[in-house]
């Protein structure tokens, strides 16, 4: 019984005890979607998808519209370790990202998921969670937007919130829906691996994007052909609360999300 209790207390601290750099994490046995009962997404749209140099994750929105899915559960979609929970405020209120491990090919993998505009955060950095476990609940971004869930998924694990210090393709991100749909069960849940943590560039808004840009190791394009104006400059937040649908591009534009 000691024995047993020992275990449990060494899997929840497990992030801890590995070191700086790494965390001890459950295998992935599979992703789910974040909303619907049992991640299945019913009773969900897709409001938006995810779309290279444009939208860079998917919005999950309610069949009712508007606010009727505020508060609704967010489900994590497949085991890992809590790398950030905390409220980033400009467009994106309360986000958690959650990196995971799986097996692909007899290889290690890492990917990491993020869930922004949450009404709450119930996780806690460092915290061990397991798919389809409530991590929060659909929110607006503090009343920029209607209530949605803003969903991503990515390949490269140093982007944490410092997204226009990367590139907006493909090479840093994965398409959620396709990717959940091609890795929904997975050999080596009941096994563990050591993951990479503390990767992310050092970011807290606007104000670090050139150090960020530096870190990261290259300058992506600082214009795009998609808007007016640099995504250096913050443009100022909407008085009135906006749906979300309304611009297709306000993630690219600096400051506002």
């Amino acid at each position: 019984m000691r024995w047993l209790t020992f275990s449990l207390a060494f899997l929840l601290l497990a992030p801890f005890v590995q070191g700086q750099d790494t965390a001890t994490v459950r295998l992935a046995d599979g992703f789910q979607l974040p909303v619907g009962e049992n991640g299945s997404g019913k009773g969900y749209y897709r409001a938006r998808g995810m779309r290279p140099n444009g939208h860079l994750g998917e919005d999950w929105d309610g069949v009712g519209g508007g606010d009727t899915d505020l508060g609704d559960p967010v489900w994590v979609t497949a085991n890992g370790v809590v790398l950030y929970a905390r409220d980033f405020h400009l467009g994106w209120g309360n986000v958690v990202i959650v990196r995971h491990a799986y097996l692909e090919g007899g290889q290690t993998m890492f990917v990491d998921s993020l869930y922004g505009h949450l009404n709450e955060i119930l996780v806690q950095e460092g915290q061990q969670v397991t798919r389809g476990q409530k991590i929060g609940t659909i929110g607006n971004a503090h009343g920029q937007y209607a209530a949605h869930l803003h969903f991503e998924m990515r390949k490269n694990l140093k982007i944490g919130m410092a997204r226009s210090a990367f590139a907006r393709d493909y090479s840093n991100y994965w398409d959620p829906s396709e990717f959940i749909a091609t890795h929904p069960r997975l050999e080596g849940g009941d096994r563990f691996a050591s993951a990479p943590i503390n990767t992310f560039v050092k970011y807290s808004g606007p104000a670090d994007l050139d150090s960020a840009i530096a870190e990261a190791g290259g300058a992506p394009p600082r214009t795009s052909s998609l808007t007016s104006g640099s995504p250096l400059t913050p443009l100022p937040t909407p008085k009135a609360r906006m749906p979300f649908k309304i611009d297709r591009f306000e993630d690219m534009r600096g400051g506002k999300y």
